[in-house]
């Protein structure tokens, strides 16, 4: 697996985590392993994260994920969140969202992911959303935002792949766009 140019060893194994913790159920992964994928000795992974315990909690923090998404005005945010997420697939080599769906694990791994992300990303969007319906159109967005992220997993040789970041975001952005005001279309006031 290609890593980021300029990554430290600490984003190099929470990538690995990720990768870990997204492929293997919680029992199965081990510190030894997420190390080898990161190319990393156990002991940094230990001197970072402490235990697996701890660096799975880090990897189910979708907080620094939701800053990025919401870091825009309202009038532009449905445009920001797909530049947001179809560059930080680009240049980290990874999203930043679709964990939450494709994770494996026992219940109370996949219901703390869950729950994680409806905190910290569906709820702080509904937070800034105007008008009706807000919990509804903020699952909608984020459902919108995950199935992006699947599409370009799916195709990664196909149009989309090929397409420009900006592109993409014009032809994406404006459904977004239409649910964060409230489904008129109209940017919020």
């Amino acid at each position: 697996m290609t890593s980021p140019v300029g990554e430290t060893g600490q984003q190099a194994i929470q990538r690995a985590a990720r990768r870990a913790f997204t492929r293997q159920p919680y029992a199965e992964v081990t510190i030894r392993g997420i190390a080898a994928d990161a190319g990393v000795s156990p002991s940094l992974v230990v001197k970072h994260f402490g235990s697996k315990e701890r660096l799975f909690n880090s990897v189910a923090d979708f907080g620094g994920a939701a800053d990025q998404l919401l870091a825009a005005p309202l009038a532009d945010l449905g445009r920001h969140m797909v530049l947001s997420l179809v560059s930080t697939r680009r240049t980290e080599l990874m999203d930043p969202l679709l964990r939450v769906v494709f994770s494996l694990g026992n219940t109370d791994e996949l219901a703390l992911l869950r729950e994680r992300f409806r905190e910290q990303v569906t709820a702080r969007l509904a937070e800034r959303l105007p008008g009706e319906e807000r919990a509804l159109r903020a699952e909608l967005i984020a459902g919108q935002l995950i199935g992006l992220g699947a599409t370009l997993s799916l195709h990664r040789s196909g149009a989309s792949a090929a397409a420009t970041v900006e592109h993409i975001a014009e032809l994406y952005g404006p459904a977004l766009q239409r649910l964060i005001a409230g489904g008129t279309g109209q940017p919020p006031s």
